[in-house]
């Protein structure tokens, strides 16, 4: 390659010299005559050969990176943690070298993360059983929270600081610096440094990276982490807040990857489980003052309680600060294990803006002698810590000898304090599940290289170790800690998710309990994931009632919501069902129509069953129609016993007795036949009372046109030379009755033959009740039978109108018109009556025509005759049958 270069050099050297060379100007690119130009090319060309010369030493550009923590070891470990909170801001004019990062506001929190690191190590390399003869070292770097330094210490991770000199035929290459990295403690700088690490397939643990993106391997395929996914937390947040009836909260967020992809995927699964927000907002300590303003304002407008965060605790303690300022006490918030347990955050809640919180933590963990190594602060300077003085000073509030950052009212530091009586950050094991999640992870890395190594009493050392070989051994290892806890990643290089349920519970002291009143654990089906536990929990305000936080009251059963419009569905309003719908729960979106046999109540929260309706004997319609039909046959069986009495007396004979008993009997029938129309209908009951009916009326019609037609047989029998009675004997009579008879039996059995009445239920007429009713089968058969009826009562009448003035004292025919005029005009006005008549009443109006048309029979036609037999005897005589008055008109 160097060759090919020099050989290029040469060629535009020979041609830059000679005339028409090329020349270099402000054009970039022109032809020129003349030496000057060609030696002035020269010159220029060996400048670039001597600095392509001294390109032959590989070195990593910029600055020199250097650990802040560090040891050698067989094999190398790297650490990224913050131990600086923030940094100062400059402004580059970009005319010179931007000055390197100036770090500020000393964070003990990565000081106790970098000592949990330690303490794994240490541990590791005094076992006999795991890496035997196999020392670990590390480097850790300190982060600043800042992403960009971030990736540039990861950079110097994967590189190295040192300048190596190499022959100019020598690739510029070689293995990694470290194995593994531990750390970040956010999101967004982990997604950086796993972008750029991943192509080299670096293995990177962290300990409280949780963003749910992070899982995604084809973007970040070195990346493994000993926290759960948020995707699990944003679920248990959601399942939490529904689980006590919240369904209208807020939702406040830090503007960065880490918040924004778990308020994401908790609004997800929110809409899913009926939650709706109100509002959604993100903020980031670099805001303007008016954005935090305007979101106090809109937490002042807002009707919801409740208010859901995901937010880091710089942002959370700048959200206390600045609602201290406004009083905005008595809600009620949800947090993320990124601030809810975090003991430094409480401290700073002197308002109790926060009391009462409940939200999700990651589980309690105790690893036996960590705590003490945490807290031997002079570890830290048996390493090469140039943060030491820095730290020891903060610390204990001391300073040392030409120490530039003391201030001069401060003691001067022995560098032999303890930690006796000393509170602050540092001594707060509340961090302890995180620890244990470094330690988790450095194990994870120890059991990778013990098993690439093959190490049982002794490791092979000729192994190369390469960081894809050790990243697929981690994403396979299975042990268990000391602590009796399983170490595993599945596919996402995710741990199996597990939360406590965490409750801030205020002290009479001032001092926040953080109470565990509940667990979370994906590994379970999904209605036992949530799991309260039987504790009391304290609210908003030290309440002990659970607050409410809807956009509208619950529907209570028997409505149903209607939603708002333009407002989100958990906005509505509740509307009764209507008539013969029911719902049955709480907030139900619908209203259940009952089944055809049953009826809403009145509450219109359950159906219940129809009232049957039909003409029973037990009311009083049903009572009075029976106590008439049974009233007739009383009356007409006193009839019949009179006639039968007086049967040889002048005028029972007259007109043939046998007509008239059957008459008598036939009424009897009709009276009964009523009674088979009232009770609940049956098959047989159906079919009964409409062809005992037709067939009686007709019977009894019959009987009637018989005794018609003997009286006008009779006189034309009177006049000289007929002899017409000899044709219409007794004999013919009966043969009459019995002819008309039989032809409605045939109408009635071609009825029941081909389409018989039956029971039928009517939930059309009325919606609340049932309508049991005989349904006529064919409509022609029951005006067949009907018509026939009619038709008979027609010819009967008008036979009977024409002889009403035949000479007689006794002239039946009057009566018998009389009785035919009450009957055609008691079922002329009973078809449309019958027809307009709803339900049961239908049935009365048919058991009316029928008891009225056979009063009407029986007044007519016998009760003159039983008048005469018992109160005028004396007219009851031949003589008197045979008189010759002129009888009455009408």
């Amino acid at each position: 390659m160097h060759k090919e270069r020099r050989m290029l050099l040469i060629y535009i050297i020979v041609h830059g010299m000679q005339p028409g060379g090329l020349v270099l100007s402000d054009s970039m690119v022109s032809r020129h005559r003349g030496p000057e130009q060609g030696w002035a090319l020269l010159q220029l060309l060996l400048v670039v050969l001597v600095s392509q010369a001294e390109e032959l030493v590989c070195r990593r550009r910029g600055d020199t990176e250097n650990p802040q923590l560090s040891e050698d070891g067989d094999i190398m470990l790297g650490g990224i943690f913050y131990f600086h909170s923030r940094w100062i801001n400059r402004q580059d004019s970009y005319r010179h070298k931007p000055l390197p990062l100036e770090c500020t506001s000393l964070n003990f929190r990565g000081f106790q993360a970098a000592q949990a690191m330690l303490f794994a190590i240490e541990e590791i390399n005094n076992s006999t059983n795991l890496l035997p003869g196999i020392s670990l070292g590390y480097k850790i770097y300190d982060s600043c929270g800042s992403i960009a330094r971030s990736v540039r210490v990861a950079l110097a991770l994967a590189n190295g600081n040192e300048i190596l000199s190499a022959l100019s035929e020598a690739p510029c290459t070689r293995p990694a610096e470290v194995q593994a990295i531990m750390g970040e403690s956010s999101s967004s700088p982990c997604m950086a440094i796993a972008t750029l690490i991943g192509p080299f397939h670096i293995p990177m643990i962290s300990q409280f990276a949780t963003c749910a993106c992070l899982s995604d391997k084809t973007k970040y395929p070195s990346f493994l982490r000993t926290i759960p996914s948020d995707y699990y937390q944003s679920t248990a947040l959601a399942q939490l807040v529904k689980h006590f009836g919240w369904t209208w909260v807020g939702a406040i967020r830090s503007n960065n990857d880490y918040d924004n992809n778990g308020m994401a995927t908790f609004t997800e699964t929110a809409q899913h489980l009926g939650i709706c927000l109100e509002y959604s907002v993100a903020f980031s300590k670099t805001d303007p003052p008016v954005k935090i303003q305007t979101i106090i304002e809109m937490i002042k407008a807002s009707t919801s309680k409740v208010i859901v965060t995901f937010l880091s605790l710089v942002d959370i303690d700048l959200l206390i600060q600045k609602l201290s300022h406004h009083n905005l006490t008595g809600y009620q918030w949800v947090g993320s294990e990124g601030w809810l347990s975090d003991s430094q955050t409480a401290a700073m809640d002197r308002h109790h803006i926060l009391d009462g919180a409940i939200g999700l933590s990651i589980p309690k963990a105790h690893v036996s002698g960590m705590r003490e190594f945490i807290l031997d602060v002079k570890m830290l300077n048996l390493s090469n810590n140039e943060m030491f003085p820095e730290f020891w000073e903060t610390l204990f509030n001391c300073k040392f000898k030409q120490s530039k950052s003391s201030a001069g009212n401060q003691r001067e530091c022995t560098g032999h304090e303890d930690l006796t009586g000393v509170q602050n950050s540092f001594t707060d094991m509340s961090l302890m599940p995180i620890f244990y999640n470094i330690y988790k992870g450095v194990y994870a890395v120890a059991h990778a290289l013990h098993n690439v190594l093959s190490c049982n009493k002794t490791c092979n050392n000729k192994v190369q170790l390469d960081p894809y070989t050790i990243l697929q051994h981690i994403k396979k290892i299975k042990f268990t800690t000391k602590e009796g806890d399983d170490v595993y990643f599945n596919k996402n290089g995710d741990p199996a998710a597990k939360y406590e349920i965490i409750n801030w519970q205020p002290t009479e002291h001032g001092i926040v309990d953080f109470v565990t009143v509940g667990l979370y654990d994906a590994s379970l089906p999904a209605d036992k994931q949530l799991n309260l536990l039987n504790k009391s929990l304290i609210w908003a305000k030290n309440s002990q009632q659970v607050p409410l936080s809807v956009c509208s009251e619950k529907c209570s059963p028997g409505t149903r919501k209607v939603l708002q419009k333009g407002k989100p569905v958990c906005c509505y309003d509740c509307l009764r069902c209507a008539q013969g719908e029911i719902s049955n729960i709480t907030d139900s979106i619908t209203c259940v129509r009952c089944h055809s046999e049953f009826w809403s109540n009145e509450r219109r929260d359950a159906c219940v069953k129809k009232e049957a309706e039909f003409l029973s004997y037990e009311e009083i319609m049903g009572a009075l129609l029976t106590a008439a039909s049974l009233f007739g046959t009383c009356i007409t069986a006193v009839v019949v016993f009179i006639f039968f009495r007086y049967r040889k007396t002048p005028i029972v004979r007259a007109n043939n007795s046998e007509l008239s008993f059957l008459l008598l009997f036939s009424l009897t029938l009709c009276f009964l036949c009523s009674l088979t129309f009232i009770g609940r209908p049956s098959e047989w009951s159906c079919m009964l009372r409409h062809t005992a009916f037709g067939i009686t009326f007709v019977l009894c019609i019959s009987c009637v046109l018989g005794k018609t037609i003997v009286v006008l047989m009779a006189f034309r029998a009177t006049l000289p030379g007929s002899n017409v009675m000899k044709w219409f004997g007794p004999a013919q009579q009966k043969l009459t009755v019995l002819g008309f008879t039989l032809i409605q039996v045939i109408i009635c059995t071609l009825w029941l033959i081909i389409s018989p009445p039956f029971p039928f239920k009517d939930f059309d007429e009325f919606n609340h009740k049932i309508i049991l009713q005989c349904s006529l089968g064919s409509a022609v058969g029951f005006w067949a039978v009907l018509g026939y009826i009619g038709l008979l009562a027609m010819l009967c009448f008008i036979l009977a109108f024409l002889a009403r003035k035949l000479p007689d004292n006794f002239n039946e025919a009057k009566f018998i018109t009389f009785s035919m005029l009450i009957f055609c005009a008691v079922w002329i006005t009973f078809i449309p009556a019958y027809v307009s008549s709803p339900g049961k009443f239908s049935v009365a109006v048919e058991i009316f025509a029928i008891l009225a048309s056979s009063f009407g029979l029986l007044f007519c036609i016998f009760i003159p005759k039983c008048y005469i037999i018992l109160l005028k005897p004396e007219k009851n005589t031949k003589k008197n049958m045979m008189g010759k008055e002129t009888p009455n008109s009408f």
